[in-house]
This record gives structure tokens, sequence and C-alpha cells, in this order.
């Protein structure tokens, strides 16, 4: 989450850009690593088993924007013993710079012929003590509506909105790091947002509280990671 002090601080980033030109990020952060988020995502946890439905998007083409945005992409569909169905997407990019920055739902939903009708920061609450700072939308066509429930890593900041993101990503490399990120949406097609947000909470919570602290950090950050898993 960020406060009132982080906001001013991050304006004022817009003032010291041209000086902190001459202090480019020279680190690296990698949350991820070595590790392979597809192959330590749980196929059934809490309610909810993974459905065999082929792919959920389409291939990044070689060389195309969503090539070069995102190193590894996980996409599932889960249904619970209710008949309720979500989708999962996690995107996960090495690098957060000006030209390579993680895309938000609101924003790219649209250019798919979708309308954002209400978006709004929703709160995720994973344990009595744990919360994760996300955003909840509401998204429909001709043909359909999608609840969308999502958070955003970007280093070791959960930014709930663009210009938040904006600041992480500025904030960071005037700490001289060039850092990592990742998107974690989780949709449910109805028309009841109620029905729609409160599946996609319950999807939320098991899902973190069931995974791997190595899949974990990389979603959630350093600090999130030890509040739930304390000895990883």
């Amino acid at each position: 989450m960020f406060n009132r002090r982080d906001l001013l601080i991050g304006a004022g980033c817009f003032a010291a850009a041209g000086a902190s030109l001459g202090l480019k990020p020279h680190r690296r952060m990698d949350l991820l690593g070595a590790t392979k988020l597809d192959a330590l995502m749980p196929k059934a946890f809490g309610g909810w088993k993974a459905e065999d439905t082929g792919a959920l998007i389409a291939p990044a083409r070689e060389g195309s924007l969503e090539d070069k945005l995102y190193n590894q992409v996980v996409a599932r569909a889960f249904s619970r013993a209710d008949g309720t169905q979500v989708m999962l997407l996690i995107a996960y990019g090495n690098a957060q710079t000006d030209l390579l920055q993680l895309h938000r739902p609101e924003v790219c939903y649209p250019f798919f012929g979708f309308t954002v009708v209400e978006s709004h920061e929703q709160i995720i609450p994973v344990t009595p003590q744990v919360t994760i700072p996300g955003r909840a939308l509401t998204a429909t066509n001709f043909n359909r509506t999608e609840q969308i429930l999502y958070w955003t890593r970007v280093g070791e900041y959960l930014p709930q909105n663009g210009n938040e993101q904006l600041f992480a990503r500025l904030k960071s490399q005037l700490q001289g790091w060039i850092v990592d990120g990742v998107l974690v949406r989780i949709s449910t097609v109805t028309a009841e947002a109620k029905d729609g947000l409160n599946a996609n909470l319950d999807f939320a919570r098991e899902l973190v509280k069931t995974l791997d602290p190595r899949v974990l950090r990389p979603l959630l950050g350093t600090q999130v990671t030890r509040d739930l898993a304390p000895r990883a």
C-alpha cells in the first residue's frame, strides 16, 4: 500500500527525472530466479480443481510486445463442486522499464472489446494477519460479463492502480534497481458482481494459502511471503 508521503515522493520523481538520467539503475531485482511457475502451480487446492480446457490465451508471437513483456505465463481454468468456474492468469516480466511494464486489466480489457463498468480497490484477505492490496473490476461486452480480481507486484511494492505502479517503478529506479513484476488475475464469467467477487476472493485466498514459498515470493514480494511463511 502507498500512503500520502509515498505519493508526494512519487510526484517529486518527475521533477527529478532529468537528474536521474545520470543515476541509471545498475542492480537487478529478480524474485523469481530459476523457479518455473507452471511446474509449482497446484492442480487442486481447497475446493478448487484445475480443468483440462486447453490454452486460455493465445501464445505470444515471437518478437511481439507480449513476448517482450512477459517471461513466464500460467493460464488455467478451475472449477468448484457447486459449478463455479474461475480463470487464473499469472504473467511475469523480469524487467519493468519505461518501455516494458505490466498491463493492468482496466487498461487492456477495452482493447479486446470490453467496457469496464466498475473498478475499485479491493483488499484480499488471506489470514487474519495478512491481506493483499488488489483491485476488482466488472467488464462487459456484447455477450458476456466478467468479474475480475487481480493484484500486481512491482519490485517490493503491490500497487493498486496505474499511478502507484509508476511510482513504484520510479522509486525503485532512483534506488538503483531494475525490478521485476507480476500480474495475478482471477476472473469469473457472471453478471452477478457480488457472487463473482466472492468466488474470486475464495479462490485467491485458498491459492495463496497453498502455494510453495518459492512461488509466493515472486507473486507477493518478500515481506508478505515472510508473514505467510516465516520459515521460508
